[in-house]
Formats: structure tokens, C-alpha cells, sequence
């Protein structure tokens, strides 16, 4: 009998269940769902850009918001050359032609590897290295998407006390460019530069790979206002090799004046959504500060 009266109670129990979840708004009195409208950003670069030692990771992870998808296509070592020649534009392309985004911006920065003495990288300022961002601009407009060009990322070293600008003519020559074809600039050098000279070379360098690893004669050195490199012999300071710290093959992982730490990368990747804000309105509402 008690298990009867049991049995009677649980499958009472049920269809009250039944009646009330049968009359549950949040089930039957659904809205029309809203299609969202989702965008993309993809990063094509080289090492200051890319996964490992650039501002591109800290980029994508905390300043787009959900309705932002973030490809890194960055890779270390490449030129507006290589990059292309190597097959990695190709893989951007595919990524600017896939369906069901909004719009899709492509943000260009090169620089560091098209200067000289990069062996397979170099370009000529004059002419090779605008006319190759040129091409890219072109091509990136006749896949649907929308270029965004960036000057370089400025090196961080220094000579009694003063930024060594090396970087400075390529990053007129991608202004030049951002002018003559009406792209939106993201102008990282000058922003990078400002930042990096007000720092000076001491406080500059936790913005580096691996800060811990500089040698007592780089932290000297910079006590002094001036960077040096790795020294081939114990004491003897030397300037930093640019082409073999910034190397085409696997990506390592040193203190370096070019590549970036946690730090560094949360340091730029900041000014690279202030300014991508400003030049590019219609991304704001979906860049986290």
C-alpha cells in the first residue's frame, strides 16, 4: 500500500512538473532570435607582431570584444618580400574570403626585415618595399576585407641617452603609402617612439623577451644611457646584430632590444587599440581599451 501511495505521489509530482514546464515562458514565449554581426580582424607582420615576442597576443586577447574575431598570421623573420614569397599571404587571403563575417580588417606592419643585411628578407626602401605594400593594400580591398597599414615597432636602443631612430625612413615610407592609397594609419612608430625615449634605456628594458637574461654589461651599459649588445667576449661591450636577433628560423627566446615580454606586448598592444580607435571609428565599439 505504501508503495502504491508511493507510486501515486512521484507520477503526481511528474505531471505537475510537466504543467508548469509545458507553461514556461522562457521555453514557448521565445523572441525572434537577432542574426549577430560578427567582424574580423586579421594581424599579418612580422616577430613584433607575431605569437612569440610580439603585441599581437596581448592584442587579440584583451582588447577585442566577442563580436571581434582575432587572427594572428604574424610570423618572425619575414619582409613584405618573404612573407608573400613563403606562402603565408595565401593563408591571409583565405582568411579575408571566409563568408558570414561583417567586415574584415587586415592590419600590415612590416619593416624590421626589409632593412639590410637580412639575407632571403631585404627589399629596396626606394621601391620594392612601398610598391609590395601597395600590392598588399590592392589585394586586400579586392577580397572584400579592409586594410589598415602600421609603421613599425621602434627598436629600443640607445646612445647616450637618445633612441637610435633606425627605423624611421621605413616608417615613412609606409605613411607614404597610407596617404597616397586613403588606408587608415595606425602610426605605432611614432606612438612606440615617444614611449620608449621617455622611458630611456633602463626602465625600457623589462619591456624585453627576457628581461632576466640581460648581462651585467647591458644593465651598465644602460645605466650609462647607452644599449649594447650580447658581448662576444666577456667585457668587451658590442652593438646588438639586428639580423641575428631577429632570426628567419626558430623563434628563441633572449633579451633582445626588438622583442617583446608580457610587458612589452601589453604595453603596445594598448597604444595599437588607441590609435586603431581613433583611426578606424566604426571598430571602436568592439576594442577593449
Amino acid at each position: 500500500m505504501r508503495c502504491t501511495s508511493w507510486l501515486l505521489g512521484s507520477a503526481l509530482f511528474g505531471l505537475m512538473s510537466a504543467a508548469q514546464a509545458a507553461v514556461d515562458p522562457a521555453v514557448l514565449d521565445r523572441p525572434a532570435p537577432t542574426p549577430i554581426r560578427a567582424s574580423k580582424i586579421v594581424l599579418v607582420g612580422d616577430s613584433t607582431t607575431a605569437v612569440q615576442g610580439g603585441w599581437g597576443p596581448a592584442f587579440c586577447a584583451r582588447h577585442v570584444t566577442s563580436f571581434l574575431t582575432c587572427t594572428n598570421l604574424a610570423r618572425g623573420g619575414r619582409s613584405t618580400y618573404n612573407y608573400r614569397a613563403e606562402g603565408s599571404w595565401a593563408l591571409a587571403e583565405a582568411e579575408m574570403r571566409t563568408p558570414g563575417y561583417a567586415t574584415t580588417w587586415v592590419l600590415v606592419q612590416f619593416g624590421h626585415n626589409d632593412q639590410p643585411g637580412k639575407p632571403g628578407r631585404s627589399t629596396d626602401l626606394q621601391r620594392e618595399f612601398p610598391d609590395n605594400l601597395r600590392r598588399y593594400v590592392r589585394e586586400i580591398r579586392a577580397a572584400g576585407a579592409q586594410p589598415v597599414l602600421l609603421t613599425p615597432l621602434t627598436r629600443r636602443q640607445f646612445a647616450d641617452g637618445v633612441l637610435i631612430d633606425d627605423l624611421a625612413p621605413w616608417a615613412e615610407a609606409v605613411r607614404a603609402v597610407a596617404r597616397e592609397l586613403e588606408v587608415p594609419l595606425v602610426d605605432l612608430h611614432a606612438r612606440s617612439r615617444a614611449v620608449v625615449q621617455a622611458l630611456g634605456p633602463v626602465a625600457a628594458m623589462p619591456l624585453a623577451q627576457a628581461q632576466a637574461a640581460a648581462t651585467p654589461a647591458q644593465v651598465s651599459a644602460a645605466l650609462e644611457g647607452t644599449t649594447v649588445g650580447a658581448a662576444p667576449v666577456a667585457g668587451a661591450p658590442a652593438a646588438q646584430n639586428n639580423a641575428l636577433t631577429e632570426p628567419m628560423g626558430q623563434a628563441k627566446v633572449a633579451f633582445d632590444y626588438t622583442h617583446l615580454g608580457p610587458d612589452g606586448a601589453a604595453l603596445f598592444a594598448t597604444l595599437v587599440t588607441e590609435e586603431m580607435a581613433r583611426q578606424v571609428p566604426s571598430l571602436r565599439p568592439m576594442l577593449i581599451p
